[in-house]
């Protein structure tokens, strides 16, 4: 196994650097480090500028103390404690990690294997060692967050994950977990198989107010995060996307999950879905394809934030053989396309969140710069990925933002990203709950 330098002699030769030696750090394709990175209790971050998660301040310091950011400002403003170790970032900006909404570290790219057979064909002991290697990849691109939306056939691995993430077994980022998701009996797959055979499931299925009442309290007391639901899904007569709960087994779910103080998401993708599920008193749609002027309005009005997933269907076009840049958009692409302008114009508050595990994990960014691309201006995609995220998820009194009290989740890119969001590409720095994890 791999020992770790004790801290007081990393300080004699790398003294901007608190963890692993450079030459031991992980690279994006390596599996996780064998121990987790040696902390000191106190630095004092000294970058071009500061992105507090609104706006970029130029000039400042940031001073953290164990877990936490302990002071925030002008720099000639902040006191660095005793013992306090500077770290210079010259030519960076300094800002919250990025908060990845939609992801699926179970999962790994449909070119690589298909969803069915990653269902039917993967053991969950694979599963979960493919994920610590994706956990890593994550927090390493800058993502210190992820809401993980479904572990697709793999029960509760997602919940254990998290766990040994938390407990400081592998590295990863902070998860937000939804278990197996809830989807309506008959209506996920995998599919295509004869009658007599029962075969496993993505999600688990779910039936009436008691059956979804029930299937919601089970998923809570196996330590699920938040509830997620097929609000619709292709089930119609001809493989298309209809409906799948009532607005009453919705609203159900809703209210179970509330009381536990628990949201409810929904994958929703037709207009008759996603209205449904925002009745229902769901707290995010994703992805959201079929959108209309009625439903932007209504998401308005009752505060439902959109995550559009655009990487999710850019990726798997080009799987499907689209040669992106020398070929025309895909009709799906083109509509998606005109489906997230429209929102943006009603002004629906967006998230940032790419269906990741679709395509590879550590290329989240790919979802911000399709945004940019697509209509965003770079601030607004960037305060989507931190203090956005972190409204929408209830995580306002614990990151998203460089302000005093809140966990030192931090990261520096090169450049400015409210400007470039490719800044957010370079990362120079990973920093979670006060441990530099990336330098």
């Amino acid at each position: 196994m791999r020992r770790l330098l004790p801290a007081a002699v990393l300080s004699l030769w790398a003294p901007a650097f608190i963890g692993v030696p450079s030459a031991a750090l992980p690279s994006m394709s390596a599996p996780a480090a064998a121990q987790p990175p040696v902390s000191a209790s106190s630095f004092v971050l000294v970058p071009e500028a500061v992105f507090d998660g609104e706006r970029l301040q130029e000039g400042w310091a940031v001073v953290v103390r164990g877990e936490r950011i302990v002071g925030a400002g002008p720099a000639a403003s902040v006191s660095a404690p005793p013992g306090a170790r500077t770290l210079r970032l010259p030519g960076s900006t300094l800002m919250p990690g990025l908060i990845e909404g939609h992801s699926h570290l179970l999962l790994h790219p449909y070119n690589e294997a298909t969803w069915n057979d990653q269902v039917l064909k993967e053991s969950v002991a694979y599963r979960v060692a493919r994920a610590v290697t994706h956990a890593e990849r994550t927090l390493m691109a800058g993502v210190t967050t992820v809401r993980d939306l479904g572990s697709e056939g793999a029960g509760y691995a997602d919940v254990g994950l998290k766990r040994a993430i938390d407990d400081g077994v592998v590295p990863g980022p902070r998860m937000l977990v939804a278990g197996p998701a809830m989807v309506a009996t008959g209506s996920y797959g995998p599919k295509g198989f004869a009658a007599e055979w029962r075969v496993p499931q993505g999600a688990e299925e779910a039936d009436g107010l008691e059956g979804v009442a029930r299937v919601a309290r089970d998923q809570i007391g196996h330590g699920v995060d938040l509830i997620k639901i097929y609000a619709d899904y292709r089930w119609g007569p001809n493989g298309d996307a209809r409906p799948t709960f009532t607005l009453d087994e919705i609203t159900r779910i809703v209210e179970v999950a509330k009381s536990s103080g628990r949201p409810v998401v929904a994958h929703a993708g037709t207009a008759e879905g996603m209205r449904r599920a925002i009745l229902g008193g769901v707290e995010t749609i994703d992805h959201g394809d079929e959108g209309t002027p009625e439903v932007w309005t209504l998401m308005v009005e009752r505060g439902v934030a959109y995550c559009p997933t655009l990487a999710a269907p850019d990726a798997t076009a080009q799987y499907a053989g689209w040669r992106k840049g020398a070929e025309p958009e895909p009709e799906r692409i083109a509509r998606k396309r005109e489906t997230f302008k429209a929102a943006l114009a009603a002004g629906v508050r967006m998230c940032f969140g790419g269906d990741v595990g679709v395509y590879p994990h550590g290329d989240n960014v790919r979802e911000l710069e399709l945004m940019v691309q697509w209509g965003m201006t770079p601030l607004a995609a960037t305060i989507a990925a931190t203090s956005g995220n972190a409204s929408h998820f209830r995580l306002n009194d614990r990151v998203g933002r460089v302000r005093e009290g809140l966990l030192a989740d931090l990261i520096a890119v090169e450049g400015d990203p409210t400007t470039d969001i490719a800044a957010l590409r370079r990362v120079k720095l990973v920093m979670k709950g006060g441990r530099v994890y990336r330098q």
